[in-house]
């Protein structure tokens, strides 16, 4: 992207506080922001300050997206019954949708929930705790899903924000342009 998605603006405010909002409004309660190790850290900390959440920081900047979950998973609240990782990149999730997966979420404790928009799988995606073990030794999420399919959920979802991304300047793009009209 040549940008620091965490604080490209959406709309009034940046992608991080905007994905904040959305899992607080759905009642989220622990929220854990993973930063990198410095000035752009240090930024995105600032921007999210007032919403609560707890920051950690990811020593090692090359480090993918496994590398993150790793280490948001050491400071998360492992009392908690699942967890659910959510993207900076995916602002526009509806606070529905993130409600939508902690209901099947207590209805189905032990599954895997990836919400589906128009037979598209996007973000967020609910771990169960039982499995955040397998989080932290196999390399990427999709590995964690598709290692047994029979223990995944696919929760369709009315809310295109699931797979609207922003990996490219055409995709923030296209993600601006699904913004409604007026502040926010």
């Amino acid at each position: 992207m040549g940008r620091p998605k965490p604080l490209l603006p959406v709309g009034d405010r940046p992608s991080v506080v905007r994905c904040l909002e959305a899992l607080r409004h759905a009642g989220v309660g622990d929220i854990v922001v993973v930063v990198a190790a410095g000035a752009l850290g240090d930024a995105v900390a600032r921007a999210v300050t007032l919403l609560g959440a707890t920051i950690a920081t990811n020593p090692d900047a090359g480090s993918d997206m496994a590398g993150s979950i790793r280490v948001a998973l050491a400071t998360a609240n492992t009392s908690a019954s699942g967890v659910l990782i959510a993207l900076c990149d995916h602002p526009l999730v509806a606070s529905g949708t993130v409600s939508a997966l902690c209901a099947e979420h207590a209805l189905h404790p032990d599954a895997i929930l990836v919400p589906v928009y128009e037979g598209r799988k996007g973000h967020p995606t609910l771990f169960p705790r039982a499995i955040l073990g397998e989080i932290a030794v196999l390399p990427t999420l999709r590995d964690v899903v598709r290692k047994d399919p029979a223990r995944v959920r696919e929760i369709v979802v009315g809310d295109e924000g699931v797979v609207l991304e922003m990996d490219t300047p055409e995709e923030y793009a296209q993600l601006l342009s699904r913004l409604p009209a007026g502040p926010g």
